[in-house]
């Protein structure tokens, strides 16, 4: 079987744990020390082997991931980040509910670059959330408006970050064939 390079996006604000997140899952550790990306840092991860519906076979992907620096305007370079990527895990801080509200932004940009990516909403830093279902209702919100699913993650204890790559790498599976 061979393995299908993927460009995935990680996008959101400033300091909503897309560095945390891509961290744990290519190398499975965490930094308490909060480190800016500067414009766009690159890692790759072979994913394990998903279903492609409607062909009947086993699709392998190696994920190139772009977690790209949270963008507060979007100027040609930074659209230019976009390109040619399949999918895309757009990032909210859960304990900062502004966060969630600029996922849209992000979500429209990223899609008007790649309109048939794939896309999964993460609401992130599960861990320090005290539950709030208005927040909670507000990613499920901004999830819908994407067509798109939604998880809570945490970069710090690794819950459902192997996951959301994961279903990541199923809705793009689904696309190859």
């Amino acid at each position: 079987m061979n393995s299908i390079k993927k460009k995935i996006c990680l996008l959101g604000s400033f300091a909503v744990g897309k560095t945390s997140l891509v961290e744990r899952f290519v190398h499975d550790r965490f930094e308490d020390k909060y480190l800016t990306t500067v414009g766009v840092k690159i890692s790759s991860k072979r994913m394990p082997p998903v279903e492609s519906p409607g062909i009947a076979r086993l699709v392998q992907h190696t994920f190139l991931i772009w977690d790209i620096a949270g963008l507060e305007k979007f100027d040609s370079v930074a659209m230019n980040y976009f390109r040619g990527a399949a999918g895309a895990l757009a990032v909210a801080d859960l304990t900062v509910p502004e966060t969630i509200d600029r996922l849209h932004e992000f979500c429209e940009k990223f899609l008007s670059v790649n309109p048939r990516a794939a896309l999964l909403i993460l609401g992130n830093k599960v861990d320090l959330f005290q539950s709030d279902q208005i927040i909670i209702s507000n990613l499920a919100k901004a999830a819908r408006a994407f067509s798109s699913d939604y998880l809570l993650t945490s970069a710090k204890t690794g819950r459902h970050v192997e996951k959301a790559f994961g279903e990541l790498s199923k809705k793009i599976g689904s696309e190859d064939g």
